[in-house]
């Protein structure tokens, strides 16, 4: 059996500061929303997802309070290029309620991390061409070009364990999975 990351749901403490970030920063659109069971003072959830093939890819449910952060480390979203990467940095850097931006270069992937408005981080990711061992964090700079960060990647980590093509990782992968 095969799993693959599906959603997250997210207790928060502001629900209309929450969904405005999500939606009008990261673009995802409401999905479903409604009372967690019957009652008049059940706590909403709302669904949200980017997805035609996901009914949500993430949720928030209205009962945070003014108890303790979550225990969620961070939530991840892969994008399909470097420039989708450079688009999601410049729109977070512009809102106001993303705090903690960070540039990390891991090697096999180029991400932005930062903070939504309730401090859950979050990452948004696309692959580099090459695998490496991990954990690996290094930054980058986010004017960076994308041939400019090539090749610091590749003299940054060329000679880290594992370091290869990733294309031949996958290929690895699937000849071990028999595939």
């Amino acid at each position: 059996m095969k799993l693959r990351w599906s959603h997250a749901v997210m207790y928060v403490r502001d629900l209309d500061k929450m969904l405005r970030f999500y939606c009008d920063v990261l673009g995802f659109e409401i999905s479903d929303r409604g009372p967690v069971f019957p009652g008049e003072d059940a706590p909403e959830v709302v669904f949200l997802s980017q997805s035609d093939t996901d009914h949500h890819q993430i949720a928030f449910a209205a009962v945070r309070g003014d108890g303790p952060s979550t225990t969620l480390d961070h939530i991840a979203f892969r994008v399909e290029s470097f420039s989708d990467v450079k688009e999601m940095a410049k729109r977070v850097e512009a809102s106001p309620d993303a705090t903690g931006i960070d540039a990390i270069n891991h090697g096999n992937a180029w991400s932005v991390y930062f903070n939504d408005p309730e401090e859950n981080r979050v990452e948004v990711f696309c692959d580099s061409p090459w695998a490496v061992k991990q954990p690996q964090i290094k930054p980058w700079d986010l004017s960076m070009s994308e041939q400019e960060l090539r090749k610091q990647t590749e003299d940054e980590f060329h000679s880290e364990p594992d370091f290869q093509p990733m294309q031949d990782y996958y290929d690895e992968q699937r000849r071990r999975h028999g595939k």
